[in-house]
């Protein structure tokens, strides 16, 4: 058993993994820190703030859909037509049946 758990820790990916996790759990707890020192959050940072998961999600799906395919096109509109009146749960089902139905089409 304890040979099984030394060559486990000897793998690069888990070190890698294990910096990761701090990483991302230093940066989360930054955020909160930084933000707990302020008894009021001014208006333009509030709204940078609340800009930032929409920035997010175009910088991920906006360059595939552009560049990946057809499917990839189709799917994401009719996600965003989706979006303006269902919620997010059903959008992303939706954009995912689409692109699967599309790519077992040939598309």
């Amino acid at each position: 058993m304890g040979e099984m758990l030394t060559s486990f820790w000897s793998q690069p990916v888990v070190w890698v993994l294990a910096l990761l996790g701090v990483v991302t759990y230093l940066t989360r707890i930054g955020g909160y820190l930084v933000l707990s020192r302020f008894r009021r959050i001014p208006a333009p940072v509030k709204s940078g703030l609340e800009a930032v998961p929409m920035a997010v999600i175009t910088t991920l799906v906006v360059p595939p859909a552009l560049s990946s395919g057809v499917a990839e096109f189709c799917a994401v509109a009719a996600a965003g037509i989706a979006s303006l009146r269902l919620p997010p749960v059903a959008v992303i089902l939706l954009g995912l049946a689409v692109l699967v139905a599309l790519r077992q089409m040939g598309l």
